[in-house]
């Protein structure tokens, strides 16, 4: 299948993985790039430049194929090295970064001069069309159905992506709500050029995460996401579990009296204890409301070839006989 977003990336199909916080390691990134989509390598998962630097070494040694990394803009009293982190990339040879967070723009001028090409993730119709103002080769158009963050708008995938296609004219990928070969056909139909997913990925095989965290998201149906922090206007939208009810409670006591140090316990650094030590209580995790798609693990390879495999029928069969 050839899309803008194939021909742009080098990719086979067009199938992209998110950065993902503690997921997005090298050989998460390898699977799905070997598997014939984008791997994301997440960048602020490495400490330092540095160990960014060896991830990324890490991950040519696996796959021969393209890869990115994302790199997430944090608003921040002592931000992380920006400038050791796109040294590091740079050197690195990666040709691909996923942007997140505050705008880009800063950054942009010293990833093109090495010849890279930015997909900036956006969850509004105006925060893509700045993207492609500021020189964004593509952008990653988030819906409500997220995981993570969806922003304020609210806006689902059925609206989100037409609205872009009406706007943009660099091109987009669709991401949130996206699981398999329907979500595919039904984003190509919608003027995407592709799809993202994250949660779909962390229910694989490669996933380098607690097993924990597998069965979750293959137990739980589309109810179970919560939405966190609107009041603090940094909405995320998480599955649920009893940090996160205790999270809820606190919101709902304080109203709009909370502040981001209310919720500590249940928010900062538990990444490494849920991704790595598999304690499912420790506090809020991103995941979409695609779980309730979600029936079991298989491998990168095997998850695409399906999507791959299930969108060619769709397309040949199902919709030609419309006609």
């Amino acid at each position: 299948m050839k899309t803008r977003i194939t021909e742009m990336f080098g990719i086979q199909h067009p199938i992209i993985q998110g950065g993902m916080h503690f997921v997005g390691f090298a050989e998460m990134a390898a699977a799905v790039s070997n598997a014939g989509g984008l791997g994301i390598i997440t960048g602020l998962t490495q400490r330092t430049p540095e160990l960014l630097a060896k991830e990324i070494a890490r991950c040519r040694e696996m796959t021969d194929k393209p890869f990115g990394v994302n790199l997430t803009f944090l608003p921040s009293v002592t931000p992380p090295d920006y400038p050791g982190y796109v040294r590091a990339i740079v050197e690195g040879g990666v040709k691909i970064v996923e942007t997140a967070g505050n705008n880009p723009a800063k950054w942009l001028p010293g990833l093109k001069e090495h010849g890279i090409k930015v997909i900036h993730k956006c969850t509004s119709v105006r925060h893509s069309l700045k993207a492609e103002a500021i020189g964004c080769d593509a952008v990653s158009v988030d819906g409500f159905e997220c995981g993570g963050h969806p922003g304020e708008d609210d806006i689902p995938n059925m609206i989100l992506l037409p609205r872009a296609a009406d706007e943009l004219k660099i091109p987009f990928v669709a991401s949130g709500g996206m699981a398999d070969g329907r979500s595919l056909v039904a984003a190509l139909a919608m003027g995407a050029d592709g799809m993202n997913m994250g949660t779909r990925f962390m229910a694989t095989k490669e996933a380098p995460i607690h097993e924990n965290v597998k069965q979750a998201i293959v137990n739980a149906s589309e109810l179970d996401t919560r939405l966190i922090m609107r009041a603090l206007r940094n909405t995320e939208r998480v599955l649920d579990n009893p940090a996160v009810e205790r999270l809820l409670a606190k919101e709902k006591s304080l109203g709009a009296n909370i502040k981001f140090e209310d919720i500590i316990p249940e928010v900062a650094g538990v990444y490494p204890k849920i991704m790595k030590d598999g304690d499912m209580g420790a506090g809020a995790w991103s995941c979409g409301m695609v779980v309730g798609l979600i029936y079991d693990i298989p491998t990168c390879k095997e998850l695409i070839d399906r999507i791959m495999a299930q969108a060619e029928s769709i397309i040949r069969q199902r919709l030609e006989a419309f006609l």
